[in-house]
């Protein structure tokens, strides 16, 4: 029963997602709540791929820009369901949640530490000598 359900959920996102390319994809909610019932009747968990695919709180299926919008902040991906306004939080790192962010991340240190990259003006850069000369 159990492997007949996650046939049955995998089909109903299939449809979801060829639903979700209309301009009006009220089917492909729907499909993704029926897949949730079923997996809720037959106690078989949603895949993980699927799981990140809508939203848990009005069952709307995520497109990006569309239905779902995605903020990478502090370590974390933070998407918001346009429809119910819900945010799901999920860090950004490998494994579990106090896991340090991806390498080359920064969290928004000073400049004067170094941590940031970019192009850096002569005008701020504090290293230049001063050679007692005023400008006019």
């Amino acid at each position: 029963m159990v492997r007949i359900a996650r046939e049955r959920i995998a089909d109903l996102f299939a449809l979801a997602e060829r639903e979700s390319e209309r301009p009006d994809s009220h089917l492909a909610d729907r499909y993704v709540q029926l897949a949730r019932r079923v997996g809720t009747r037959y106690n078989a968990r949603l895949p993980a791929e699927y799981r990140e695919l809508y939203c848990r709180g009005c069952s709307a299926y995520w497109v990006e820009g569309r239905t779902v919008r995605t903020r990478l902040r502090g370590g974390r991906r933070i998407r918001t369901c346009l429809a119910c306004g819900r945010a799901r939080r999920v860090p950004l790192g490998r494994g579990r949640a106090g896991a340090s962010p991806p390498e080359g991340f920064t969290t928004g240190a000073p400049r004067e530490q170094g941590v940031l990259v970019g192009p850096v003006s002569e005008e701020d850069d504090d290293t230049t000598e001063d050679d007692g000369s005023e400008e006019a």
